[in-house]
């Protein structure tokens, strides 16, 4: 992913909810399985690292995109973005510039 698909998605996601919530569990199977649900339903998601979890966000990131084979758009304080292309043409919403 270039920068300039990167500044793409982040305009995109700031006028997103975030969706998923990671607490003091932290990166539970459930956790990864309904982020990448999510991700091939909406192929961008915004999540929300709450205060009691212990883990660095940064770190989360990356673990959630290595697990869900997605890519981190950006970390910025306790908000992650991750990007993957839908595998369904249907569903397929974001067009990269």
């Amino acid at each position: 992913m270039n920068s300039r698909q990167r500044a793409y998605l982040k305009g995109m996601a700031s006028a997103l909810d975030a969706v998923v919530h990671i607490g003091k569990a932290g990166l539970i199977p459930e956790v990864t399985a309904s982020v990448a649900e999510v991700l091939e339903a909406r192929e961008i998601l915004k999540i929300s690292v709450l205060k009691n979890c212990d883990k660095e966000p940064a770190e989360m990131a990356k673990v959630l995109a290595e697990r869900t084979h997605s890519e981190v758009v950006q970390v910025i304080g306790r908000k992650i973005i991750l990007y993957k292309e839908s595998n369904n043409k249907q569903r397929k919403k974001i067009i990269l510039p």
